[in-house]
């Protein structure tokens, strides 16, 4: 899941080398399954068990087929940021590397370069399973040489979330669906009218929310002015573009408006945790854009639990800048399995990858992380079709979802649209002036000739 807005800066040293000493583990045996260990590394927090639950249930099944075998669990503590960090710090070492790890899907391509994952290709052509999935979630776990590294966990989109009660007393009419950019301004100022007390619309903007500032707003901006951040034709990023600043100028009205948070919270990693777990189940919040997964905190069992969301929350698409075609955007990530590079037992780990990502614990999973299924017996489960109220509506913007570039240069092109929006919110650079630093950056990381003006 791209569960992306749950991000914040790691804190080095001390927490580095705990991540280390926590991947520590025996390396399994080669010669037989006697005695062997298999290292799986994994995120969890307070707020996301649905992994660690599945991955309990499948090292029950495993040992109980593998005498001798020991599925040894190291789940990491942390938001999305810290994990990729510390799992980049453990895969550097044979010493601390896992044998089977959770792999965002953003990092497949740059992973694969950098040695760190199994091609699977061998493993899964003889795997009945791989027939299940969806060849577009297929793609998520492909390299540039055509080979598959990692195997989807299952997928997402973005959207709007809005509580409709707040919008009903600001006297909007609920279903509500935006047309374009102002409509969401207009709805927003009507909604600030009404008080102090409630936010009219959260986007995420700055570093502090990592991958969610981009996921959970820009990009939806961005891709609807009708550009992007690469050129699938030259194979170069986009500089220079109109869109990018527009995208920027539109940040800076909702936050120099007061109609989205104060800069100062939405520089905090952990804002999430009020837009989900405070500022909707309280009414204290208008809107926000955020991925499908967001019935997981609310439904029984979630970290927010929220019997009064299903009557409560609407969704509605994204609209593009000024309505034009498609009319609405979206955008997907996810995460996947890898198997280690440097594991002494493929087979073994790549098994024990197969048996956490059967039927029944990809359907216990996709239903407790409310995750979009890319396994078609699973999509096609009645208990997956009746998950919650808004399935259909998280899963209607398929059509027109984006996915991130997947290149090894991705994450620090990430991190320079992150720092450029939150040059914009705090006011330290204008929309122009942020947008000419993006450009620069990307300059200085890919190089000039892998650039295009547009």
């Amino acid at each position: 899941m791209a569960r992306t807005t749950r991000r914040t800066a790691l804190k080095a040293g001390a927490a580095a080398a705990a991540a280390l000493m926590g991947l520590t583990a025996c390396s399994p045996g080669s010669d037989s399954d006697s005695g062997t260990t298999l290292k799986v590394a994994y995120q969890k927090t307070d707020s996301f068990t649905a992994l660690d639950t599945m991955f309990q249930s499948a090292k029950s099944d495993f040992e109980a087929a593998h005498p001798g075998v020991t599925v040894d669990l190291q789940p990491i503590q942390g938001n999305d940021e810290d994990y990729g960090t510390k799992l980049a710090l453990a895969l550097r070492s044979p010493a601390t590397a896992p044998d089977v790890f959770y792999e965002d899907t953003f990092k497949v391509r740059s992973d694969v370069d950098a040695g760190y994952l199994l091609k699977l290709d061998s493993h899964l052509d003889q795997w009945e399973g791989w027939d299940a999935f969806e060849d577009a979630a297929k793609a998520a776990g492909k390299a540039d040489d055509g080979g598959t590294y990692a195997v989807p966990l299952g997928t997402d989109t973005r959207v709007i979330w809005y509580n409709k009660k707040v919008f009903a007393a600001a006297g909007i009419s609920v279903p509500w669906q935006p047309k374009s950019w102002e409509d969401i301004l207009t709805a927003a100022r009507t909604i600030k009218a009404q008080g102090p007390d409630i936010i009219p619309f959260n986007m995420y903007a700055g570093k502090g929310t990592g991958e969610g500032t981009v996921m959970q707003g820009f990009y939806e901006l961005l891709y609807g002015t009708g550009t992007g951040l690469y050129d699938d034709d030259t194979g170069k990023w986009v500089v220079g573009s109109a869109g990018f600043q527009d995208s920027l100028a539109f940040l800076k009205t909702l936050y120099d408006e007061d109609l989205a948070v104060s800069p100062a919270e939405a520089l905090d990693g952990n804002v999430w945790k009020k837009v989900f777990g405070e500022w909707f189940p309280k009414g204290r919040l208008g809107g926000t854009v955020e991925g499908s997964y967001a019935p997981s905190f609310w439904q029984e069992g979630g970290s927010y639990e929220w019997p009064g969301y299903a009557q409560d929350m609407g969704v509605a698409p994204f609209p593009t800048r000024d309505g034009a075609a498609p009319g609405a955007v979206s955008m997907s990530g996810g995460w996947t399995l890898a198997v280690g590079a440097g594991t002494k037992d493929p087979d073994l780990a790549f098994e024990f990858l197969a048996t956490a990502l059967n039927m029944e614990n990809s359907l216990a999973f996709t239903l407790a992380s409310s995750q979009i299924a890319v396994r078609k017996d699973v999509a096609a489960h009645p208990d997956y079709q009746a998950a919650n109220p808004f399935v259909g509506d998280v899963s209607a913007v398929v059509p027109v979802t984006r996915y991130r570039p997947a290149t090894s240069d991705y994450p620090r092109i990430s991190a320079a649209v992150q720092e450029a929006t939150e040059a914009v919110i705090t006011g330290a650079r204008t929309p122009a002036e942020a947008a000419a630093g993006y450009d620069a950056a990307v300059e200085q990381i890919v190089g000039v000739e892998n650039i295009v003006r547009k």
